[in-house]
């Protein structure tokens, strides 16, 4: 299934902007569709954002306007560009990969541990 790596993750302000990046080795990538989950603490996990083979994007409401996913199939990573972030925000966001774009984490083959994005008020 392959492996996972995230990074980009931290501690930032209200307003400031954040970009995460997983990279993904052990799986044929540009074949996947990739997707970002957010865990914050005491609550469930929630779909953030998705992106198709083709490159198509979507996103939960919390994201559009504010967060933009991308892929480069060439260096198998994945981003997510967090702007103007708030501190509802704050949660460690998962990345995963996989055959179908779907909205649930269940839907994907493989998915990373996770990385903590704290945003103070």
């Amino acid at each position: 299934q392959g492996q996972v790596v995230e990074s980009g993750g931290g501690l930032v302000q209200a307003g400031d902007s954040l970009a995460l990046s997983c990279a993904f080795s052990g799986r044929t990538f540009a074949d996947d569709a990739l997707a970002w989950f957010r865990q914050a603490p005491g609550k469930d996990l929630e779909f953030v954002s998705a992106i198709s083979v083709p490159g198509k994007g979507y996103y939960a409401g919390i994201a559009k306007g504010r967060f933009t996913i991308s892929r480069d199939n060439a260096k198998n990573t994945l981003y997510l560009q967090m702007n103007n972030l708030q501190p509802e925000d704050t949660a460690v966001y998962r990345c995963a990969a996989g055959q179908v774009t779907g909205y649930d984490l269940h839907d994907y083959d493989v998915s990373g541990r996770g990385i903590q994005v704290t945003v103070s008020s």
